[in-house]
């Protein structure tokens, strides 16, 4: 077949400001600022960066890692990305990440693989979700996606395997990236997007101590060589790599005009059994079984930031840990820059019978924390003052809850979801405000200086039961009355 549309110079990539750019011009333009998309597409492209990065310039250790430098790892990675070339055809004899055996898995339509897209009889209701033709580029975008975050279900035709002996059953597993109701993945970003890549890109010995998840180390590329199948001396060698986390091979697929041969590929341990993406949280201590914190557009990122950064308490050995953002704090290697930032992003999806879908309150979440002159401040102390003043908040939105919930009870009406609505617009105010909580924690007298932002914090609660909570009439009047926040509700919920 003929060589086609090589990813290095073809404009597939969304960057924001910038419209789509190639491989090449990703690692030549140092201006670049952040990748587009929805988040799950920015995760999968960032991974995908990470795992060429990775392969053309691994460091030995930490005192590598700063002599490579960023400039070193961009001269690295284009003199990679020219020596392998041929390895980035989308089409042809090699078709990137793809599996040209697999053809005689059935065809599905390219509207099938896209989360957003409303496919068989599901109700349309806006018109994202409507199938539209792809181009070359929205193909390969979706190609990389379906590394790590294809859905589970039955739209895979498992009835192919091309491994002797191994079986799979009727329904294919989620993405390695996505599990069960969707992963939140976390990252450390500076201001362009060739610097956080660099920041992002870890010596081996940091690989290598990720828990012992990798004992392969960075592995082999897969646009280098494919597994043959399922299960060979290639893809088991694959599985104990970091590669296998940053493009886990999930879907084998096969690119054609009008859709694409779809079947299940790799299966990883999960977190459950001690392994996971380093870019999410897991605490592997927990009882029965290991815990890990999913998406959830109701309980945004912010508000899980003493869990994604537990590893900084010295004093809880057993805890939340994201290897990600542990690595990449741990190393010191952001004294250099003034401001960074903690992103994190997901999608929480919805599951029957082993079936994924995006339901009415499923959905994309994004979320960035900022911060600066971290490294002036004591570690321990930043993360104590923001654990305490989590809690401050957690201890408001309690109050909120139930002085509403008392309100209704007296007038005899059953008050939990005016109760549920009005912490949800508590948290909503106090987002706007948590980047000053940060800034705070990070500088000398953090709890001093909290103090203002808590009254203005009860001052959403005051406001929030009184939009809540009417007093029209007389026995209204006496409820609210009875039931708003103060001094003795406080003082009532602390004992």
């Amino acid at each position: 077949m003929e060589n086609r549309y090589n990813l290095l110079d073809e404009q597939w990539i969304p960057v924001v400001g910038e419209g789509k750019v190639g491989l090449r011009r990703i690692f030549t333009d140092a201006g670049l600022t952040a990748l587009g998309g929805n988040p799950i597409e920015k995760i999968a492209m960032f991974k995908l960066l990470l795992a060429i990065a990775q392969t053309a310039c691994t460091p030995e250790d930490e005192d590598g890692w700063k002599a490579l430098g960023c400039d070193g790892m961009r001269k690295a990675v284009l003199d990679y990305l020219d020596r392998h070339r041929d390895c980035f055809w989308l089409y042809g004899e090699r078709p990137f990440l793809q599996m040209p055996e697999i053809q005689k898995a059935n065809k599905q339509h390219y509207g099938a693989l896209k989360m957003e897209v409303a496919v068989g009889n599901t109700t349309v209701v806006t018109q994202i979700q409507l199938e539209t033709p792809l181009d070359d580029a929205e193909k390969a975008l979706l190609l990389i996606v379906q590394m790590n975050f294809a859905f589970g279900g039955k739209k895979v035709d498992n009835s192919i395997v091309l491994s002797d002996g191994y079986e799979k059953s009727k329904t294919g597993k989620p993405g390695t990236s996505l599990g069960f109701m969707g992963f939140l993945h976390s990252f450390v970003m500076l201001p362009t997007l060739l610097e956080s890549i660099y920041v992002n890109l870890f010596p081996k010995e940091s690989i290598l101590g990720f828990g012992g998840m990798f004992p392969a180390g960075v592995g082999t590329a897969p646009w280098k060589k494919m597994p043959a199948g399922e299960k060979d001396s290639v893809a088991d060698m694959y599985k104990k790599s970091y590669m296998s986390r940053l493009i886990s091979l999930n879907r084998f697929l096969y690119l054609s005009e009008d859709g694409a041969h779809y079947s299940e590929g790799l299966q990883l341990p999960d977190y459950a059994e001690s392994y996971c993406d380093a870019s999410i949280a897991v605490d592997f201590y927990a009882k029965p079984k290991p815990k890990v914190i999913w998406t959830n557009p109701e309980r945004r990122p912010w508000r899980q930031l003493t869990a994604l950064l537990a590893f900084l308490d010295g004093k809880n050995s057993s805890s939340f840990i994201c290897y990600q953002l542990k690595a990449v704090f741990s190393s010191a290697r952001l004294n250099a820059y003034p401001s960074f930032i903690i992103w994190s992003a997901g999608v929480k999806v919805s599951s029957n019978a082993g079936e994924q879908y995006l339901t009415g309150t499923d959905d994309f979440v994004e979320s960035e924390i900022q911060f600066q002159d971290y490294f002036r401040c004591d570690s321990q102390n930043f993360y104590e003052s923001l654990e305490s003043a989590m809690a401050e908040l957690e201890r408001m939105n309690k109050v909120l809850y139930a002085c509403v919930s008392s309100y209704y009870k007296n007038l005899k009406v059953d008050g939990k979801s005016f109760a549920s609505n009005a912490t949800s617009v508590f948290w909503q105010l106090c987002e706007h405000e948590f980047q000053h909580v940060v800034d705070i924690c990070s500088g000398p007298d953090a709890q001093e200086g909290l103090q203002p932002l808590y009254r203005k914090f009860w001052s959403f609660v005051n406001r929030i039961y009184d939009e809540s909570c009417s007093r029209d009439t007389a026995r209204q009047m006496e409820a609210w009355a009875k039931n708003r926040p103060g001094i003795k509700n406080v003082n009532k919920e602390e004992r």
